[in-house]
C-alpha cells in the first residue's frame, strides 16, 4: 500500500487512519477544511461543495504521480434535532458531506483505482443500520452510505475492492459541539479510533481477488448495535 486519500483526515477518525497509513509505510493524501498532521500532503476544501470536492481528488491523485492505493471516506458531521428544528441548510450540509462527498471523491477516483486495483473503504454508523429519534440527517445519510457502498461493490466487482465499514461510537471531538443532552454520558463505552483504523488498514491490504466486503467495528460493549 503506498497512496492512500482520506477525507476528513485531521481529526478524529480520519487522523486515525493517517497514522495507521504512515505507521505502514504509505503515503497518505487528506481533503479537509483544516490541516492535517505536520507533513502530510492535503487540499483545503469544503466536502459540501462535491464538484471542489471532486477536482481536489483529482489534483491530489495528480501529486500522487497519478496513482492511489486506496479511498477512506472517513470525513462527517451531524447537528442533532428534531426535524422541526434542524435549519434546512444545515440538514442539506449533513447530507452532503456524509453521503454525497463520499460518492464524489470515489467517483473522481475511479479510473487511478482501477489502474491500481485498489480499495476504497466508506465509513458509515450503526446509525447507518439502526435509526435513532433527533437524527434524520445522519441516519439518511449513513443508511445512504450503506446502499450507496453495497451498490458500489456489485458494480465495481473484480476492479475495485470496495468495502463498507461500520463504526460504533469513538472517543473523538466529534461530539464536542453537541448540546449536552445529545453527548455520551460520563459512563459511555466508545472505542478508540485506532482500532477502528487498523481494521479500515486491513481491509485495504487484501490482495486482489479477496475483498473484506463489510465490517462492523465497535467498542465490545456497545450499545447501538445491534
Amino acid at each position: 500500500m503506498d497512496a492512500v486519500i482520506v477525507t476528513g483526515g485531521s481529526s478524529g477518525l480520519g487522523a486515525a487512519v493517517v497514522d495507521a497509513v504512515v505507521k505502514a509505510g504509505g503515503r497518505p493524501f487528506v481533503i479537509d477544511r483544516q490541516p492535517p498532521r505536520d507533513g502530510v500532503e492535503w487540499i483545503e476544501c469544503d466536502l459540501a461543495d462535491t464538484r471542489a470536492a471532486e477536482r481536489a481528488t483529482a489534483e491530489l491523485i495528480e501529486r500522487a504521480g497519478g496513482s492511489i492505493d486506496g479511498v477512506v471516506t472517513a470525513a462527517g458531521m451531524d447537528v442533532p434535532g428534531a426535524l422541526a428544528d434542524v435549519p434546512g441548510e444545515t440538514w442539506d450540509r449533513i447530507v452532503a458531506i456524509d453521503l454525497l462527498a463520499t460518492a464524489a471523491v470515489i467517483r473522481a477516483a475511479l479510473p487511478a483505482l482501477k489502474q491500481s486495483h485498489g480499495g476504497v473503504v466508506t465509513v458509515s454508523s450503526t446509525l447507518g443500520v439502526k435509526a435513532v429519534s433527533d437524527a434524520t440527517a445522519y441516519c439518511a445519510a449513513k443508511f445512504g452510505v450503506v446502499g450507496f457502498t453495497r451498490a458500489l461493490a456489485a458494480e465495481l466487482a473484480g476492479q475495485v475492492n470496495v468495502t463498507l465499514l461500520i463504526p460504533g461510537g469513538m472517543r473523538t471531538k466529534f461530539f464536542d459541539e453537541r448540546d449536552d443532552r445529545y453527548k455520551p454520558g460520563p459512563d459511555a463505552i466508545l472505542n478508540d479510533p485506532a482500532n477502528v483504523a487498523a481494521a479500515i488498514l486491513f481491509a485495504l491490504s487484501q490482495p486482489a481477488g479477496c475483498a473484506v466486503r463489510e465490517l462492523v467495528v465497535a467498542a465490545e460493549q456497545e450499545s447501538s448495535y445491534p
